[in-house]
């Protein structure tokens, strides 16, 4: 800027942008910031330091530190448009869950220049989309095969066709009789529903509609819609359902590593944020259609940040990469174990009560105090307070992550190292 005319044009255009503007240092110190990027960031930082940009969005984009240091040019675009999930719940009526697009461009080694901007409605009228977009998919092409056949209420296979034997690999006479969840398997925990409940659904409303992963009896995988529809007795005791299975051949290898992308953490692998808060809202329907049981784990590291200061962001990166593997080796079938922000972790456990939620934060709770990362200084271990809440108890996402909080909380002021799984009553570390 060769004059000062040109400084106030800047700091106009700064104050006049519709969007957040930030320029930082690669270590996230802001040096300059204009109204919309404050107004962003005020909220989200809560506690944390609002001058230094990973750390105001360590609670929701903790994966933005790994991804400017993963970036080796001098110069360039870091990530566009990347998405900020800033609720876990669906939100309440009307109400729009909040999402940010940040994008980062390093305009030198240590200067980085970064954009927030809000892209609630855009993300909300996207996800419409795509509702919409799977109940097309049920009825155009792109679809290698089908297989009608006919169950009873109780799930035994009434009927089938030579269709079933090319679709599934299992020969349709043979698996007359049978029970249909018995011979189609999932490979994978992905929290879909079961038959029965499937069947339950379908009973009631008349049709069921649920896609994911199916086996084949030579064990390869296919993206299978299935679609249960009443057909005799209306569902009731004796009655009959047909079902539609469809091989869609759209979940290729490229779109399998996209799903990846935009749904695991950056650095850890872990579920992300968005991804947890998808799946908690698709469990809440199954919930209250069901009344399956569904509970909430959160856990927070204790005295993280310590570790930070005294080890490095390297390190901290390392054990949190190590927790996330010990973690996720204890997951149930159907539990989804993901990174909410920073040290803060999430479990979410459809169809366990609330004892089995504390017996799994627990076993948690002891693998994280038994784990042990060298470094340079020596060996560092670390421990975990965790907070237990199911959806009997409150009804509601919001109501549930509340709840979790609070009691994560609790385990902290008494003592840390610890599972809260009531309002009143802290298990003592063992």
């Amino acid at each position: 800027m060769a004059d000062g005319s040109s400084e106030e044009q800047l700091l106009e255009f700064l104050y006049a942008c519709p969007v957040g503007l930030i320029e930082c240092d690669t270590s996230g110190a802001i040096a300059v910031m204009n109204p919309h990027a404050m107004q962003h960031l005020m909220p989200l930082a809560g506690s944390r330091d609002v001058c230094n940009l990973f750390s105001a969005l360590e609670q929701h984009a903790p994966e933005l530190r790994s991804m400017v240091a993963s970036f080796t040019a001098r110069t360039g675009r870091i990530c566009d448009g990347h998405r900020i999930f800033v609720e876990l719940g669906p939100g309440r009526g009307d109400k729009v869950p909040k999402v940010l697009a940040c994008s980062l461009v390093r305009i030198g080694p240590d200067r980085l220049i970064a954009t927030l901007t809000d892209v609630s409605q855009q993300v909300f009228q996207e996800r419409r989309l795509r509702e919409v977009d799977t109940w097309f998919s049920t009825l155009l092409d792109g679809v290698n095969g089908y297989a009608p056949l006919t169950i009873a209420f109780d799930g035994a296979i009434a009927s089938a066709t030579p269709c079933f034997t090319r679709l599934t690999g299992y020969d349709h006479i043979d698996v007359t009789g049978h029970n249909l969840a018995d011979i189609l398997t999932t490979d994978a925990p992905s929290g879909e529903l079961r038959l029965d409940e499937q069947l339950v659904i379908a009973a009631r409303d008349g049709w069921h509609l649920q896609e994911g992963w199916q086996k084949r009896a030579d064990g390869d995988l296919y993206w299978c819609q299935r679609l249960v529809v009443v057909s005799e007795g209306g569902g009731a005791p004796g009655g009959r359902f047909s079902v539609v299975l469809r091989d869609v051949p759209q979940r290729d290898a490229a779109a399998t590593d996209l799903h990846r992308l935009l749904s695991c953490d950056h650095l850890t692998g872990a579920s992300n944020r968005r991804h947890f808060g998808q799946t908690m809202a698709r469990e809440h329907v199954h919930w209250r259609e069901l009344r399956q049981p569904l509970s909430l784990v959160v856990l927070d590291l204790d005295h993280f940040k310590a570790v930070n200061d005294s080890y490095g962001h390297p390190i901290g990166d390392t054990l949190l990469c190590r927790i996330t593997e010990v973690c996720t080796a204890l997951m149930p079938p159907g539990g989804i174990f993901a990174r909410l922000g920073g040290e803060e972790f999430g479990v979410l456990l459809p169809r366990y009560d609330h004892a089995q939620a504390v017996e799994l934060a627990e076993r948690l709770r002891c693998a994280i105090a038994a784990l042990v990362v060298g470094t340079p200084h020596g060996m560092l271990q670390v421990t975990a307070s965790f907070g237990c809440a199911t959806m009997d108890e409150t009804g509601s996402v919001d109501g549930l992550v509340a709840l979790a909080d609070e009691r994560l909380y609790a385990a902290k002021s008494g003592g840390r190292n610890r599972v809260c799984m009531s309002s009143h009553a802290v298990a003592p570390a063992g």
